[in-house]
């Protein structure tokens, strides 16, 4: 199934079902108010609202016409927020850019980092920034959500603790991140708000696509309406979801509602693209001495989808514009 929030000026807006092909919706009160809500009582409520998005793609309930502008991020603040870095090629590409060399022990031990979930942009709203000189990029991820996920859990355990699969566009400001790793403690104020796709779907709505671990399809970024990459989400990732998860559980459980994001994704055969600038401008300097692409500007627009082997949109798209 497939669901959204609807902006109802509220901070956790309405829960919405919505129809296979993102065209129709269902409000849904009687069963849920929120996102959140469907992911704390997982067992009794997913069934509930199975039933009606069945009936909303058999045309036997009435729904409305889904409002893109009027969506917000499918949980506009989550209890936890997780971000991996499972590709290892753009690992690679970005510690160059900064002249650092990869540790032997990331093959081994993933890298993982606590994001703000406080607040997540809406797949339309604007990337706010108060200096384009901050070095404003996108990033293209997938990411999964989980139910309650207990400490210690097995990357064999971990996959059925998946419930649902989005898109996220974890932006990053690359002028201030290498001051605030330089001082060993994180990042803070490069990493702003992320915004988050359209909708949420339950990992059946990938069909083959999905084999319990990863997402084998495209993931395609267009930057100013030119298509800047669409490297395989299923290929080069060193570590997997289940291994992410039992990853951030070793130590802790984790709530119903934690994100964990795949880190950009990105492959070793570079001729797919990218689905961040700042590898761009790795290769660039590895190629000619020097990085020719900037960074988004002001007006810059970034679109962000994954769509089926038939060509159809699976999350909806985020759709963003850096704005002062």
């Amino acid at each position: 199934m497939k669901l959204a929030t609807l902006n109802n000026g509220t901070r956790d807006g309405s829960l919405i079902v919505v129809n296979r092909n993102l065209q129709w919706a269902a409000l849904v009160p009687h069963i849920a108010t929120t996102l959140q809500g469907v992911l704390d009582e997982w067992d009794s409520k997913a069934p509930r609202l199975e039933e009606t998005y069945r009936s909303l793609n058999k045309g036997e309930i009435k729904g409305f016409s889904l409002p893109p502008a009027r969506l917000a991020a499918p949980f506009p603040r989550a209890y936890q927020w997780l971000d991996g870095s499972a590709y290892l090629s753009h690992v690679e590409r970005v510690r160059k850019a900064r002249g650092a060399e990869m540790p032997q022990s990331f093959w081994t031990d993933p890298l993982m980092y606590q994001g703000g979930s406080d607040y997540f942009l809406g797949p339309r709203e604007s990337i706010r920034v108060m200096d384009e000189a901050f070095g404003v990029d996108f990033e293209a991820e997938v990411v999964v959500i989980t139910d309650d996920v207990p400490l210690g859990i097995t990357p064999a355990h971990a996959s059925s603790h998946i419930k649902l699969l989005t898109l996220v566009n974890d932006i990053s400001l690359r002028h201030l991140i290498p001051a605030e790793l330089a001082k060993g403690f994180g990042f803070v104020q490069g990493k702003p708000a992320s915004a988050l796709a359209p909708v949420v779907v339950t990992p059946d709505e990938l069909g083959e696509a999905w084999d319990g671990a990863k997402v084998h399809l495209p993931l395609r970024t267009y930057w100013n309406g030119k298509l800047f990459g669409e490297p395989e989400a299923g290929e080069d990732m060193q570590f997997d979801f289940p291994q992410l998860i039992s990853h951030a559980a070793k130590t802790r459980s984790l709530s119903a509602g934690t994100l964990i994001g795949s880190g950009t994704v990105s492959n070793v055969d570079w001729r797919r693209g990218y689905s961040c600038i700042a590898e761009c401008r790795v290769m660039e300097i590895i190629a000619r001495g020097s990085a020719a692409t900037p960074f988004m500007s002001y007006g810059d627009r970034v679109r962000i989808e994954m769509e089926d082997r038939h060509g159809r949109s699976i999350f909806g798209a985020i759709e963003q514009e850096v704005s002062r």
